[in-house]
């Protein structure tokens, strides 16, 4: 079953599906090692992996088990990031939140806005009941744009990660469908 990767705006921002002219930018954004510094992986080291990206992006719709977007700035078509879900399983109606935003694009709200526009997109389209987010218990920014989305943090997987050589604990947010509020 493919997944169709939207396309979606809002009134600062323009979320549309990878495309290979993206891979400069997106190469840019996970080698950069203030931005991965809570990511569960290290910076990229090679640009082929934004290709590679950009490729997955793709598969996880043909293969109907995600969809990731690239967001730009509407205003002048700055790339800030991407937001996405995966692990959508249609017959339990969940999936899960993902995000990376360009570190100079942070502060902005645009993550906020992103979340809330993919998260109206999975409820009202997808008809998902659950959506689940996870971040490192350090990254207080990612939570709080989790928190002003709607999500209550329901746990703490302790030690759950091991992040640039130092294990890290990480928050579950879950936001159910009757809680939503767009």
């Amino acid at each position: 079953m493919t997944l169709a990767t939207p396309t979606l705006h809002t009134d600062r921002l323009r979320l549309r599906p990878f495309t290979d002219a993206d891979a400069t930018a997106l190469y840019a954004l996970h080698s950069n090692t203030h931005v991965m510094r809570y990511w569960d992986s290290p910076p990229w080291k090679e640009p082929a992996r934004a290709e590679r990206f950009v490729a997955r992006c793709q598969e996880l719709a043909d293969e109907g088990i995600g969809a990731r977007v690239a967001i730009d700035r509407a205003l002048d078509g700055a790339f800030v990031g991407w937001c996405g879900l995966h692990d959508w399983n249609p017959g339990h109606r969940r999936a899960s939140l993902g995000y990376c935003f360009d570190e100079a694009m942070w502060g902005h709200g645009y993550a906020t806005e992103a979340a809330r526009a993919v998260l109206t997109w999975a409820f009202d389209t997808l008809d998902l009941n659950r959506v689940q987010a996870e971040t490192d218990t350090r990254n207080v920014a990612s939570a709080r744009v989790l928190e002003k989305t709607g999500f209550v943090r329901e746990g703490t997987l302790r030690e759950e990660c091991v992040v640039a050589g130092e294990v890290s604990d990480t928050w579950v947010f879950g936001l159910i469908r009757r809680d939503w509020r767009p």
